[in-house]
């Protein structure tokens, strides 16, 4: 599954002003109740709270992936938001997070939510394409970088490589 199929420009917020994880994760249900009539904005919360409760979905370099599967979903959908600056967010290397993407799954989809988020893992591990997302002009310009990319040849890098 590539990203371009879960993700559309109408489930990207960019220059996004908030200052919790809370709101964060209010905007992410927001967006992505607005395609599955089966689930309510209240439901879509209370499992992105339930699973970073499990501990932090932020992976550093100002990179979050709060993910949940979600029972009643049948439909494995994403959402972006870019925020104007940085939260605190209990990151691994305690810097704040400005770039997130959201991923909801349904409950028994199990090896297919471990797939997209290795596959974000190594998205954002790049440096570059953290880089063009930041500067990217609008929204419209950041969900090509999504749509476009493509997993390298490469290995993926240490953190202490780049």
């Amino acid at each position: 599954m590539q990203i371009k199929d879960i993700l559309t420009p109408d489930r990207m917020l960019c220059h996004v002003q908030a200052t919790s994880k809370k709101r964060v994760f209010e905007y992410f249900s927001k967006l992505l109740a607005t395609e599955t009539s089966k689930l309510s904005n209240r439901e879509i919360l209370n499992s992105l709270l339930a699973r970073e409760r499990l501990g932090s979905t932020g992976l550093g370099r100002g990179v979050a992936i709060p993910h949940a599967r979600v029972s009643n979903c049948d439909v494995t959908l994403a959402a972006f938001l870019q925020l104007e600056s940085g939260i605190d967010y209990d990151a691994i290397d305690r810097q704040p997070v400005d770039l997130l993407f959201a991923l909801m799954v349904p409950e028994d989809c199990t090896e297919e939510h471990l797939q997209i988020l290795a596959q974000l893992a190594e998205m954002f591990s790049d440096a570059e394409f953290r880089e063009q997302l930041r500067n990217g002009k609008d929204c419209s310009e950041k969900y090509q970088l999504f749509a476009e990319w493509q997993p390298s040849d490469r290995p993926i890098l240490d953190e202490d490589d780049d």
